[in-house]
């Protein structure tokens, strides 16, 4: 089946299915997802908030199949931080998630951004996750041991865009 996608801005209709989307992962944890959740509300109902922004990769029925959430790192010049991207397990290795990234980075490079900035956990669920953002070109610039939970690192991965 071939998908006509293109990547929009959130719309109200797209929160439930953004949360069964972040769920189905098996990725999150319920906290996670909740707090995922919270930036998707955010910017939903306070329009003129600028810190997050969240866009959608959907298909041809305008069902989302992804999303990305970033905004800019306050009181840097053009750093950026990606804090959700998730894809509908259904479609991965489809190239949602490339997609999204690519986008962001265009989008970033196109209002002067530098690099782009993102934190994972180190722990095993999250092994496909490191290994998509060093695909993409993303570096480990950083480890805190034990951030999380004794035993689950946060992993640092910055993307230098200039």
């Amino acid at each position: 089946m071939i998908f006509m996608m293109k990547i929009r801005l959130l719309k109200e209709k797209d929160r439930e299915r953004l949360h069964n989307i972040l769920t189905a992962t098996h990725i999150f944890t319920s906290e996670e997802v909740g707090v995922a959740m919270e930036l998707i509300d955010i910017v939903l109902r306070e329009p003129n908030h600028k810190d997050y922004t969240v866009h959608c990769l959907v298909d041809d029925e305008d069902q989302p199949l992804g999303y990305i959430c970033y905004g800019r790192a306050p009181m840097t010049q053009g750093t950026y931080d990606l804090y959700w991207i998730a894809v509908d397990p259904r479609f991965r290795n489809r190239g949602i998630g490339s997609r999204l990234v690519d986008f962001l980075e265009e989008t970033v490079k196109g209002i002067g951004g530098r690099m782009i900035i993102v934190e994972t956990s180190s722990t095993s669920s999250y092994d496909m996750t490191q290994e998509f953002y060093r695909h993409k070109g993303f570096q480990e610039v950083g480890r805190v041991p034990g951030y999380y939970y004794p035993g689950n690192d946060r992993v640092t991965y910055c993307r230098r865009l200039l």
